[in-house]
């Protein structure tokens, strides 16, 4: 669903996710609408990826429980740290980065999060787009100011996915890697992306909003529906809500952003390397102007460049989010 959704689906979609059937007649009464509303309404939600069971004679429901997301049990789980960040849980929008971006020029405060149910044009790197499933993701962007400057961002997004990767690996039995520059991986399949966006002065007032989108659950279609081979946590065995997910996420991030912000990404570095998927590897990496370099991957320097060993030996290093890194022979 690439469209602004229905503004009653999500309060439908909650009244559904209970288990029960409710008959369509009923919906319409309760929300104020016609049965043929509920029913156009309800196909938005096919089209969004979500399963709605429909009996004949007995009405709507959705198969699966889904646990929404909740400010209140968000904050629960931060304890201590809730007043460090202003939680916004929306149902739907365009994109938390572009929305959460549109804000930060507003004046919003260092520590906002948006974190939305759907997202009708989300973004991934490099312009791609990134499938969000409602109930089945987990999608947020979070603010941080700084008053050092862009200059001093350097190694951002590297940060962000060691912090996500920490909050992932307390609940796995299967190891979170990182992807060179803000990919996490299982086994090599992608598990969730990082967007970072910067904007503001080379040494004055700069922001960040850092954007990540992980797959909790995705069915076969949404799967399908992926370029590129991907995981679930679903899959992984996980079986904390969102709510915590998200919590931890957030509890990680506030952790590696006060290193960061005192000294730099070369104090995060070792931890970054130590959750590398790709060291000592065989790599190509594709360039802006689309040249291919071959080599060995050798991890990450102090200002987070990726270390690359090319076919002569000679070391080098990459930096922008434009380049793209996979395994040599794979495409």
């Amino acid at each position: 669903m690439h469209t602004r959704p229905h503004k009653a689906l999500f309060r439908l979609l909650r009244r559904l996710s209970d288990g029960h059937f409710h008959s369509g007649q009923a919906l319409a009464d309760e929300f104020g609408l016609s049965r043929s509303s509920i029913f156009n309404i309800l196909a938005q939600a096919e089209s969004a990826g979500m399963t709605i069971h429909a009996v004949r004679g007995r009405g709507y429901r959705m198969p699966e429980p889904v646990e929404w997301l909740d400010g209140a049990v968000v904050a629960q789980y931060l304890g201590a740290l809730a007043g460090h960040f202003t939680l916004h849980m929306l149902d739907s929008i365009d994109s938390t980065n572009t929305a959460l971006m549109a804000a930060a020029l507003g004046g919003a405060a260092d520590g906002t999060l948006f974190c939305a149910e759907h997202q009708y044009t989300g973004r991934g790197r490099r312009g791609r787009p990134w499938h969000s499933v409602v109930g089945g993701s987990l999608t947020f962007s979070v603010l941080w100011r700084f008053d050092t400057g862009l200059q001093s961002l350097a190694g951002l997004s590297l940060v962000v996915g060691l912090a996500i990767a920490r909050a992932l690996n307390r609940h796995g039995r299967y190891p979170v890697r990182l992807k060179w520059p803000n990919d996490l991986l299982v086994d090599y399949r992608k598990l969730a992306g990082i967007l970072v966006e910067v904007q503001g002065d080379m040494n004055g007032p700069a922001f960040a909003v850092a954007g990540v989108g992980l797959n909790v659950r995705l069915s076969e279609t949404q799967r399908d529906a992926v370029d590129q081979a991907v995981v679930d946590l679903a899959e992984m065995e996980v079986t904390a809500g969102r709510n915590q997910l998200l919590a931890d996420c957030l509890l990680e991030l506030h952790a590696a952003l006060q290193v960061f912000r005192q000294h730099g990404f070369a104090a995060l570095r070792e931890d970054w390397l130590s959750l590398d998927a790709y060291a000592g590897r065989a790599v190509a990496l594709v360039l802006p102007d689309s040249r291919s370099v071959q080599g060995v991957a050798c991890g990450v320097d102090e200002t987070g460049a990726f270390l690359l060993r090319d076919r002569q030996s000679t070391l080098r290093s990459y930096n922008g989010g434009e380049i793209s890194l996979r395994l040599d022979g794979a495409r």
